[in-house]
């Protein structure tokens, strides 16, 4: 029996495809060497995870602790290390293999040190080959630890990009969010990331907040405005199974009148940035029409080979997504990373989903299309030998059906202005029935 594709507007957001949550252990436990040994390596993307953070916020359902023991990040960046050496060492030594991006990810990365991050860093250039002062790099940060001893260290090892998550300018907010923070640190904190002069600013805002209404949401957004960020994300509010707010608020079904808020602050605020000369990139994604260029939007996975060290970091291939184990809960999270910190031969795959050709294409489709610029069929046709109305014909004529699909005959496949404010709906109905049941036999941890 198959998944039916989920209903109502916020149901996942696809930043990569499949989820985790389809992931299982790989009975063979294939080689690293063996995985990578035929894929293009000429322009790979590098992710550092650190799974450390200050606080966790009422809504993150990432893989990530909150704090660390005496020893515990030095043990981590040891751990790291290795898997760095053994990846590399699996990549081989030729000329072919070269990165392209960069980025430190989590939790947060800069819960490390000033120090930690410098052999972070260093292990990003000196054991994976990375040229970080000759691509681009994107770092994500709280404003607690966005201290001018860490940004100088960022900014002198070639960061182009400081993501700060912000979520509300409102305290009242912050605190339903339970995100714990006040307006003048937040402020403090972006004085700090300007002053070093990383030459993108991001800040991430969230709609959605229990108590939030227009007003306020508007507020948060100029107020993100003064500091004139060349990026901002707006995300919809999510409560996850197992997050903070799950405890005090359970998803016990769809909630109409939350999904018409939500729709309702989104379209506000995507007006509002559009009017103050921004350019939507993707449902959440709007960059200020002169900023510097970044390379890619979003990473896109449909294209690029993806290595990801660190226990919640994914690694892509063309017929393997593959990483370590995934969980929610404080427990299960401190056991993954005790596991991860122990171990000593990273060179096999341990956790992963096996990518066919018709997911290949299913992935091309869903990431292209759940972009701004949407997907250009003859880019398709020519890396998969046919046009995406012969493979996903009945797909796309459902979506056009629902008014979010763009002429979709034409050379290339856009969502409509509403197609996209349902990106969260859109990305799902394209989930293969396999992937759909894996997500739903996922046990929860």
């Amino acid at each position: 029996m198959t998944t039916a594709p989920p209903t109502g507007p916020y149901q996942h957001y696809v930043y990569a495809y499949p989820h985790k949550t389809a992931y299982r252990p790989l009975p063979d436990r294939p080689s690293l060497t063996s995985l990578w040994e035929r894929e293009d390596k000429s322009a790979l993307s590098l992710y550092l995870h650190i799974p450390f953070c200050e606080v966790r916020c009422g809504f993150c359902n990432l893989f990530t602790r909150i704090g660390a023991p005496d020893g515990l990040t030095g043990a981590y960046l040891d751990a790291l290390e290795r898997q760095a050496t053994a990846v590399r060492d699996a990549l081989g030594d030729g000329d072919g293999t070269r990165f392209a991006t960069a980025a430190f990810g989590g939790g947060t990365p800069t819960f490390l040190t000033a120090r930690e991050l410098n052999r972070l860093c260093d292990i990003a250039e000196h054991r994976m080959g990375a040229d970080l002062r000759a691509v681009p790099l994107s770092v994500e940060a709280s404003p607690a630890t966005a201290t001018a001893d860490r940004l100088a260290v960022l900014a002198e090892r070639g960061t182009t990009r400081l993501s700060l998550g912000v979520q509300s300018f409102v305290d009242s907010e912050a605190r339903a969010a339970v995100r714990p923070q006040r307006r003048a640190d937040v402020e403090a904190a972006l004085g700090r990331i300007r002053d070093a002069a990383i030459p993108v600013l991001n800040i991430d805002l969230i709609y959605g907040i229990d108590g939030q209404t227009e007003e306020t949401w508007l507020h948060s957004l100029d107020a993100a405005l003064a500091w004139r960020p060349e990026e901002l994300y707006l995300y919809p509010l999510y409560v996850r199974p197992l997050t903070g707010l799950d405890r005090h608020r359970p998803d016990s079904g769809r909630d109409p009148a939350w999904d018409e808020q939500r729709l309702r602050l989104y379209r506000s605020g995507r007006d509002h940035l559009l009017a103050q000369g921004y350019v939507q990139q993707s449902m959440r994604m709007f960059r200020r029409a002169d900023a510097p260029p970044q390379g890619a939007d979003d990473y896109a996975c449909q294209t690029d080979g993806m290595i990801g060290l660190g226990c919640g970091a994914r690694s892509y291939t063309s017929a393997l997504h593959y990483s370590f184990d995934y969980a929610v809960g404080m427990h299960e999270i401190r056991g993954i990373i005790d596991d991860y910190v122990a171990t000593t031969d990273f060179s096999r795959a341990a956790v992963g989903y096996r990518i066919d050709p018709r997911e290949a294409r299913r992935r091309h489709l869903l990431q292209s299309l759940l972009q701004a610029d949407g997907l250009d069929t003859a880019d398709y046709r020519a890396r998969f030998g046919s046009l995406p109305a012969d493979d996903f014909g009945a797909e796309l004529d459902a979506l056009a059906h629902q008014g979010w699909l763009a002429d979709p005959t034409g050379a290339r496949l856009r969502l409509t202005a509403e197609g996209l404010a349902h990106s969260d709906a859109v990305g799902p109905r394209l989930f293969s029935p396999a992937v759909r049941a894996a997500m739903a036999a996922y046990e929860r941890k």
